[in-house]
């Protein structure tokens, strides 16, 4: 669809009104002024009073004479700052230019004018603010024209997290830790997370693994100093059973030597989720530091599935090892599911959530598939073929309605750009079962501490809740030549926040 879209001079509005374009048309061209051939002209009329913004919108379709109007009006009672207005006059731009492309297509997107990835986020943050269940989905419904069965969903995310973690608005003072391993068997189709081959590179490991060691040393010691103590730790990736099981040994070692007061931490996770990576030495490994928190991830059921989209494992091995890791002790175990893989359909997934059912893992986190800019997948669309939309969206509904029916409730989700449907991934669990880390990194309540090769550290000001990012670099080689100076760099960071602590 080519639009012509008039009235829209700065150029701020530019990228987000692409996004939300490409909610209606995956083959989408916007153009802000005149262009020739347009399919769809669209004015937009922006007008600001000293109290309020309106915004009034027209649509027109070519080689057509209706109209589709909408008008949407915010007060600037409450915007204190230039950034704030412009924060109004924004969402009433993209709450009329969204309304008129509802209007001309037939198409209701579930989650409005929100293209953040964090819904709960907004939901907190109104509640925290003293306003009621009431006041804050009248206000999701109203200025962001989310449906009724999105906000219930997010509500229902937000009273069980605040059971989960009933502190969770004060937890400031702490903060918790993220540990990235880069390395996986192979790197699948649709992955973009740092993750290298491992076959081969076993000097790269062993040189990785060095700067991790110093990293974890490094933090540890300021961490205590400052006494300051660790809620949750999380080893993610690539696959961080892809290292040998006398390398976990060490590392899970140096943790506990150097982390203040891990015997206190609420919960420690290990994601083993290729099962070509799970061994027994590796599980007795995992149980002798008593981490019983692991993910094993079978995306999928259908081996032609697995091949088309890299994972070099068969379902069998997904089986196998997860009756394995439960034998062995481990009772809280996670498994990915991603609805929309490529040649999969509503049957296939049903099929998935079939086989799924004979496990019963813990937890399960259903995600949608999104084509993510430097993924295989995204590079090679038309090697990949997709559900539409009509059967995505009848695939979550099966996932909330199986997880609803075997006793799992949803306790947190995110959204991404091109997620398949505008939906949402959601992660659901078995009552007090729930990932204490995944609540933490969605909600943005404490500093994430970043260590390991691709790690991004989130330093959350425990004042302002203004959030600085770090990144480590992505590739090993880089991450060995300066993780001393990134060490250093995030402690000069830390000590900056949590000193305005101190002198509130």
């Amino acid at each position: 669809m080519k639009i012509q879209l008039n009235g829209i001079r700065d150029e701020r509005f530019e990228r987000p009104l692409h996004h939300i374009t490409q909610l209606f048309f995956e083959e989408s061209d916007l153009h802000f002024g005149v262009v020739e051939n347009a399919e769809l002209t669209v004015s937009i009329l922006i007008t600001e009073e000293a109290d309020k913004v309106v915004v009034t919108g027209v649509g027109v379709l070519a080689n057509s004479s209706k109209k589709f109007e909408s008008m949407f009006e915010n007060s600037f009672k409450e915007a204190e700052t230039e950034k704030k207005r412009f924060t109004l006059v924004k969402g009433a731009v993209f709450y009329v230019f969204l309304t008129i492309l509802q209007d001309v297509t037939g198409m209701i997107q579930q989650w409005g004018i929100l293209t953040g990835i964090r819904p709960t986020k907004l939901l907190h943050k109104k509640l925290q603010e003293g306003k009621t269940k009431e006041q804050a989905h009248a206000e999701l419904r109203e200025d962001y024209k989310i449906l009724d069965s999105k906000i219930n969903l997010m509500q229902a995310i937000v009273d069980r997290q605040l059971a989960v973690v009933p502190d969770l608005y004060h937890l400031e003072k702490e903060l918790s830790i993220y540990i990235g391993i880069p390395f996986c068997p192979t790197k699948c189709a649709y992955c973009t997370f740092p993750a290298y081959a491992i076959g081969g590179k076993q000097g790269k490991v062993d040189s990785f693994l060095g700067g991790l060691h110093y990293e974890i040393r490094e933090m540890g010691k300021w961490l205590k100093e400052n006494n300051i103590n660790i809620t949750t730790i999380y080893y993610g990736g690539g696959t961080p059973t892809s290292i040998t099981a006398e390398e976990m040994d060490l590392l899970y070692e140096e943790m506990y030597e150097s982390f203040p007061n891990v015997d206190k931490v609420r919960e420690i996770t290990v994601e083993a989720g290729r099962p070509d990576t799970i061994t027994p030495e590796k599980l007795e490994v995992l149980k002798k530091w008593n981490i019983d928190r692991i993910s094993i991830n079978p995306q999928s059921y259908i081996q032609e599935t697995l091949k088309a989209i890299g994972r070099h494992h068969t379902v069998e091995e997904t089986i196998d090892k997860f009756h394995l890791a439960r034998s062995m002790g481990m009772n809280n175990i996670n498994m990915d599911l991603i609805i929309g893989l490529p040649g999969e359909g509503v049957s296939e997934f049903q099929f998935t959530l079939d086989e799924t059912e004979k496990l019963m893992p813990e937890s399960l986190t259903v995600h949608t598939l999104s084509f993510k800019r430097a993924s295989e997948m995204t590079k090679n669309k038309e090697k990949y073929k997709v559900a539409d939309r009509r059967e995505i969206t009848e695939m979550m509904g099966l996932a909330t309605q199986w997880t609803n029916e075997h006793g799992y409730s949803p306790y947190y989700l995110y959204r991404q750009k091109n997620i398949l449907g505008n939906l949402e991934n959601v992660g659901y669990s078995l009552p007090g079962q729930e990932s204490i880390y995944n609540i933490m990194i969605m909600e943005e309540k404490q500093t994430i501490l970043g260590l390991g090769c691709g790690a991004s550290s989130k330093f959350v000001h425990p004042v302002t809740g203004k959030i600085t990012r770090f990144a480590n670099p992505k590739d090993p080689k880089s991450y060995n030549d300066g993780y001393e100076k990134y060490t250093k760099d995030k402690i000069a960071i830390l000590n900056e926040l949590f000193d305005l602590e101190k002198t509130k």
